[in-house]
């Protein structure tokens, strides 16, 4: 019977091909879907995930890394009074309004103050050492490769923030922020564009290495909630990039939109291929009404569907995978904010996958005019 449900698909290929592309033109609609809200949504968090750091401490209650409220200087002093603590730098978060030299109006920008020695944590991983070096340089600034053009500027070209005439030194990819512009600057040129005299001798983070990142857990534990250092609390950066991104998909109205349309396409893929499947296995009622009069059951009929439906989602699917390879490859190329685990992957293929079996579940019901009397007729 399996070797039936195989024969069939080649020999009536054209019967079963829209099945095929329902299948795969879902899954890869469930794919790029996926890699969208990953990186849209990862990007709210890539102050975290471009840095080394293995501890943040911040404004407790705090529910997304870009809405930190500064703390008190103490606080580092905190953290390097832990025996567990290797290194602790400051982070400034400073909300500016940037003005190019271009006609582009005025920008929102975050403006991100950092560590910018060799060593810094903070977008360690985002800053190659040479272009972190420029930082040093009075008013220098770094803006990610694909905000060049809403911000109207060049490198090498002149802005102002916040009033403050501040250049562009560099650029750099993996900086782009979700509700805004990143600016990367030194401590001191944010310090500079920062026009809230409350926050002279505060900062808004600091983070901290410990000696062994897997009982940071442990240490975050131990260093919070010690009122003598001020109102603070600490996260593992795991932890906090995962507050942030769950903030911003859920308690922001954005992740509830994306789960309705993720439903809506998985909704109309499974009645187009149901439909497609249930069209396939009435056009060959007589074969089966045959098979059942020499003695084959509903039973192994019905496998015979599922095997046919089986194979219609693999091969969708893998038509799904290699084109959403092409479309990610070409997504990141054009500076999209796109990312896709294997979990993930792997997740929306099972979705796909399901989406081709319920289908099949529901073409078997025309099983039930494979009637030997049919063949009289």
């Amino acid at each position: 019977m399996v070797a039936l449900a195989r024969k069939t698909l080649v020999y009536e290929w054209r019967r079963f091909l829209p099945a095929i592309l329902a299948v795969g033109f879902s899954g890869l609609l469930q794919l790029l879907q996926a890699a969208l809200v990953l990186g849209i949504f990862g990007s709210a968090s890539v102050y975290i995930t471009g840095s080394s750091a293995d501890l943040w401490a911040g404004y407790p209650g705090t529910q997304s890394v870009n809405l930190g409220r500064s703390i008190d200087a103490g606080v580092e002093m905190r953290l390097r009074m832990d025996p567990d603590v290797t290194a602790v730098e400051p982070f400034r978060w400073v909300d500016a309004d940037w003005r190019g030299p271009n006609d582009t109006g005025g920008v929102s920008v975050f403006v991100s103050g950092i560590n910018a020695r060799p060593d810094g944590m903070m977008f360690s991983r985002a800053l190659p050492l040479d272009l972190r070096a420029r930082l040093n340089e009075p008013d220098a600034v770094i803006v990610d490769r694909a905000d060049l053009s809403s911000l109207g500027v060049g490198v090498g070209d002149t802005a102002v923030i916040n009033g403050h005439r501040v250049r562009v030194v560099g650029v750099s990819s993996g900086l782009r922020a979700l509700g805004g512009v990143n600016v990367v600057a030194s401590l001191a040129t944010a310090a500079s564009l920062d026009t809230d005299p409350s926050n002279v001798n505060r900062m808004t983070y600091f983070v901290a290495k410990v000696r062994d990142p897997s009982n940071a857990p442990g240490v975050a534990e131990r260093l919070r909630g010690n009122r003598a250092f001020g109102n603070y609390d600490v996260w593992t950066a795991e932890d906090f990039a995962r507050r942030s991104q769950l903030y911003w998909m859920f308690d922001t109205g954005a992740g509830a939109g994306v789960l309705f349309l993720a439903g809506i396409v998985f909704l109309v893929g499974a009645v187009i291929t149901s439909q497609t499947l249930v069209a396939a296995v009435v056009g060959s009622v007589r074969e089966y009404a045959t098979l059942n009069a020499l003695g084959v059951g509903v039973g192994a009929l019905r496998k015979v569907v599922m095997e046919q439906a089986f194979w219609v989602g693999a091969i969708g699917l893998a038509g799904s995978t290699i084109l959403g390879g092409i479309a990610l490859v070409f997504a990141h190329s054009r500076n999209v904010p796109v990312a896709l685990d294997p979990l993930t992957a792997v997740a929306c293929l099972v979705l796909g996958m399901g989406l081709a079996i319920v289908s099949g579940l529901a073409a078997m019901r025309s099983l039930h005019r494979a009637d030997p009397a049919t063949l009289l007729r």
